[in-house]
């Protein structure tokens, strides 16, 4: 059964930084992308950024390079995300996901991920 759990939300203020964590069991990361995706209160799910496990490539929207590092560990199966400089519109649910293969023209695209998790949500407010 594959599973992913995040962890690591909360509230923070602006500028302030968060590390969320997404835990993957059930599947082999080397043969997957896994993404993190976000959605704000009355917007759709947002592509955040993604990792391939297998060779570390990565990938960043407009919204997050600069602020934001993914990262992963094979040894322990699990992907995080380190986030500075936190504006408030970074605010919603965030939510990792799990895509198999490489599937580079579809990265940003919620349909192609075909396992979640539940959420964590980060709040940046002062």
């Amino acid at each position: 059964q594959v599973q992913l759990v995040e962890s690591g939300g909360g509230l923070v203020q602006p500028g302030g930084s968060l590390r969320l964590s997404c835990a993957v069991s059930g599947l082999t990361l080397d043969y997957y992308v896994i993404g993190w995706f976000r959605q704000a209160s009355g917007k759709e799910r947002e592509g955040v950024s993604c990792i391939s496990a297998h060779n570390n490539l990565k990938w960043y929207t407009t919204s997050a390079k600069g602020r934001f590092t993914i990262s992963r560990d094979k040894a322990n199966n699990t992907v995080s995300l380190e986030m500075n400089s936190l504006k408030p519109e970074d605010t919603g649910v965030y939510y990792c996901a799990a895509m198999r293969g490489v599937l580079t023209l579809r990265l940003w695209e919620p349909g192609a991920y075909g396992w979640w998790g539940q959420g964590t949500q980060v709040t940046v407010s002062s």
